[in-house]
């Protein structure tokens, strides 16, 4: 079973932009930016407070993805993580329904891939903030906030979907969270 360990950053503007700064300096690597559509199913047995069902539209690629959180009270999460790439996502939808799941959750995300080391470094914009994460063994993690430099950092706790229920908007049976643009 494959365990992702992450850390979550909620950030300001100017942390970002010294972010982006930054992460050259200390070794990172550009690798890319994506726009992304997620959307988190309903149903089954699904524990959503504690598992998501996600079918993430990446580009031109779409991944299914089962994300189990581990419980903690630490600012690195450790979760089980299995994906796979889905060739027709809209076969996929169609087959999930008929299973019983249901579009419970869209939220979009402007994302910034980085890499330094092992580890993979994300600037995420969403439609209710700005956020970077760290995806590393503990060790590394630690690391590379030291490395980073950036004063005032703060963990976030809260999950994208959690934080997309929060600020999404109610549309029907399903909650979005989507850029006001359709500007990719």
């Amino acid at each position: 079973m494959p365990i992702e360990i992450e850390k979550k950053y909620r950030l300001s503007k100017l942390q970002r932009e010294k972010l982006e700064q930054r992460l050259p300096q200390i070794g990172a690597r550009h690798l890319r930016d994506d726009f992304e559509e997620n959307t988190l199913y309903s149903g089954a047995a699904l524990d959503a407070s504690r598992s998501v069902l996600r079918l993430r539209r990446v580009n031109k690629r779409a991944i299914l993805t089962y994300k189990e959180r581990f419980p903690t009270t630490s600012s690195i999460k450790h979760q089980r993580e299995d994906e796979t790439e889905i060739k027709n996502p809209d076969a996929l939808e169609a087959i999930l329904d008929a299973l019983g799941f249901s579009r419970a959750l869209v939220y979009e995300k402007r994302r910034q891939r980085w890499k330094l080391n092992k580890a993979e470094i994300v600037l995420d914009e969403l439609p209710f903030g700005l956020f970077m994460e760290i995806e590393a063994d503990e060790d590394e993690i630690h690391e590379i906030e030291k490395a980073i430099a950036i004063k005032g950092l703060r963990a976030e706790y809260a999950t994208y979907p959690q934080l997309a229920k929060k600020h999404g908007k109610q549309h029907g049976q399903m909650i979005e969270a989507r850029f006001a643009s359709k500007q990719k």
